[in-house]
C-alpha cells in the first residue's frame, strides 16, 4: 500500500467510526422509522468500509458464494445500504405526500 492509499484508509475509517458513533447515539433518541433505516444503512456503510480495507490488506478470506469474480458479501453490503437508504427516503417521501 501506497501512502494515498493508507491516507485514504485512515480517513474513511475515522470519519465513517464518527458516523456511524453519531448514528448509534441518534438510535436512542429515536424510534421514527425511517430515521432508523438511516442510522442501520450508516452502520451499514461502516461495515462495508471495514469490510472493504480488511479486503484491500488481505486479511479477509472469501469463503461461500460468488458471482462471477465478486464475492456475494461484498455485493449484499453495498445494495445493503442503498437498499435502506432508499427505504428510508420513500417513507420520508410517502409522509410528505399524505399531508
Amino acid at each position: 500500500m501506497d501512502s494515498g492509499q493508507i491516507v485514504l484508509a485512515y480517513s474513511r475509517l475515522i470519519l465513517g467510526a464518527v458516523a456511524a458513533f453519531l448514528a448509534i447515539m441518534l438510535w436512542s433518541k429515536t424510534r421514527d422509522a425511517a430515521w432508523m433505516l438511516i442510522v442501520v444503512g450508516t452502520i451499514t456503510a461502516y461495515i462495508e468500509i471495514v469490510y472493504s480495507i480488511l479486503e484491500l490488506l488481505g486479511i479477509t478470506a472469501h469463503y461461500g458464494l460468488f458471482i462471477d469474480s465478486v464475492p456475494l458479501v461484498t455485493i449484499v453490503l453495498t445494495s445493503l445500504r442503498m437498499a435502506l437508504f432508499i427505504a428510508a427516503f420513500l417513507i420520508l417521501v410517502v409522509r410528505q405526500y399524505r399531508h
